[in-house]
Parts: structure tokens; C-alpha cells; sequence
């Protein structure tokens, strides 16, 4: 039998083990923590403050916003948008997550040259707005795939503002159609740990990439956020593999800035917020 000394010291120890298992798991990251938004232009209404209410009616907790195109001159770097975007995101309760240039789409990073400057003022933007992530596009025009002129324009235009972002607390996410290997050469080359990708994995899949072995080499810890998408179908109705993807995420301690955001999961002529509540649901259900 243990004597009143012994059980007492091992009642000591087992306390002192509980309180060190719980702050340990306190402090460990979870796909739980990871909130759901979606990207304003997959809702219908790209660059538009409108998109608030819509999310709010599906029951997202947050919305990466569109910076804008040349057209509304990159409206969101206007202070007094910025404002009205804040008290919108106030009034609905739905957080603005993060914000996209998907405007580098149609005017490449690689070759337009007002992207140097339209990508300074979106650090200040995402900065202003309390937000960490900016998404940088690079599909159509501006795909990398065979190009690597246009890789190392990317390169020499990222370490030039990677600084920046650096000081401002934000990340710059590549979101392309390049596999792993390249995602993470353009990091290496950079040498900034505000320079990381933006996993879609739809993306990835469509570009011929095999998703499981892509988002193993490029590691979790090297992804800013995610889009989380079937494109004309449901979440949970394509081809991905959900399950082994949430099982990775998880057992990787996937954060990222704590965000996925659901794109382009929306059957044609579908109804946006009937569908988005399906997909919010799925994701729900997946992560637990």
C-alpha cells in the first residue's frame, strides 16, 4: 500500500501531467479552429459589398473580398471603401478573411507592369483591414506553367516585395497551376516566410497533378490558405478525395491563417445560397 507521503507526491505528479496535456492541446493547431468563408465572386458578387448579406444568409463566418479591377481602379485601395466594408462586415457578423487579386488573372504579375504597385497597395489594404493573407493569381494570362521568363519575373517581383509584407504581417499567396516542386522553388528564391502558396486542391487535379502527392511535398506549413472546391459540382458530388485530404490536414496540424474558403462549387443556374449551405455543411461534417 502507498504511504500518505507517496500517494500524496502522486497525486501532485498526475496534476502537474493534466495541466501540462491540457496546455499542450490548448496551444496545438486543429483543423477545428479553422473557420469557413467564401470568396465574394464565387457568391456572384465579386468586388462587390453586397456579398456580406449573402454569406451571412448561408451562415459563413467570414468572405475574401476581390481587391478590384482597373476598371474600379482597385476600388478597396480607397480608404473610404475599406470603411464602408468594415461596418458591413460589423452589421452581417461575417469577418472579412482575406483578399484576393484576381485581377492578375487578365493583367500578369509576370508582364503588366502597374502590378508592382497594385500588389504594394493591397499590403497596406490587407494591413488596414486586419487581415493576413492576399491572394496572387496566376491563371490564364498570367499562368506560369512552361514559362520560366515569366517564373523568374515572379521571383525578382516577389523578393522586391516580400520586405513589405514582412513588416505589415502579411502573406503573399501563389495560387497556380504549378506543381509542387515549383511552388516551393519560387519560395526558396524568394527567401521570405511571407511568400507561401495558396493550395486549391481542384486546381491541382485539373492541372494532372496527383493532389495527395502535391500537398504532401508541399507541406502544410508552407500553405497560407485554402480553396475549397468542385467547381460545377457540390463539395462531397466530384472527384477530390476529401477524407484523405482532411486526414492529412489534420494529422499535419494544418492552420495556415486559419481560413478555407469555399469557390466555384455551384451547379449552373443553381441557387447560390441553397448550395453554399450544402457546402458549408459538408465541410462542417468533414472537419467535425
Amino acid at each position: 500500500m502507498l504511504s500518505r507521503r507517496q500517494l500524496l507526491l502522486k497525486t501532485i505528479l498526475l496534476a502537474a501531467a493534466g495541466k501540462a496535456a491540457l496546455s499542450a492541446n490548448a496551444s496545438r493547431p486543429t483543423a477545428q479552429r479553422i473557420k469557413i468563408g467564401a470568396c465574394d465572386w464565387s457568391i456572384g458578387m465579386n468586388s462587390d459589398i453586397r456579398a456580406f448579406e449573402i454569406a451571412q444568409k448561408i451562415g459563413l463566418e467570414g468572405l475574401m473580398i476581390d481587391v478590384g479591377s482597373p476598371e474600379n481602379n482597385l476600388h478597396l485601395r480607397q480608404k473610404d471603401v475599406q470603411e464602408a466594408y468594415k461596418k458591413e462586415s460589423a452589421r452581417t457578423g461575417v469577418e472579412i478573411s482575406s483578399v484576393a487579386m484576381g485581377t492578375m488573372n487578365n493583367h500578369p504579375y509576370k508582364s503588366d507592369p502597374r502590378t508592382d504597385e497594385w500588389v504594394w497597395d493591397t499590403i497596406d489594404v490587407a494591413k488596414n483591414l486586419g487581415v493576413k493573407v492576399i491572394l496572387l493569381a496566376f491563371f490564364y494570362k498570367g499562368d506560369l506553367r512552361n514559362d520560366e521568363k515569366g517564373i523568374q519575373e515572379v521571383i525578382r517581383k516577389l523578393k522586391e516585395a516580400a520586405p513589405k509584407a514582412e513588416k505589415a504581417g502579411v502573406i503573399l499567396g501563389i495560387e497556380s497551376y504549378l506543381n509542387g516542386a515549383d511552388h516551393l522553388r519560387i519560395m526558396e528564391a524568394v527567401g521570405s516566410k511571407n511568400v507561401q502558396v495558396y493550395m486549391d486542391f481542384r486546381n491541382t487535379a485539373d492541372a494532372g497533378w496527383n493532389v495527395m502527392n502535391e500537398l504532401k511535398l508541399i507541406g502544410t506549413e508552407n500553405i497560407c490558405e485554402l480553396h475549397m472546391k468542385e467547381n460545377g459540382s457540390l463539395l462531397g458530388k466530384g472527384t477530390l478525395p476529401w477524407k484523405e485530404i482532411r486526414n492529412y490536414l489534420v494529422d499535419n496540424n494544418y492552420y495556415g491563417d486559419g481560413w478555407m474558403q469555399i469557390e466555384s462549387s455551384n451547379p449552373k443556374d443553381a441557387d447560390v445560397v441553397t448550395n453554399y449551405k450544402h457546402n458549408l455543411k459538408f465541410l462542417q461534417e468533414l472537419f467535425g
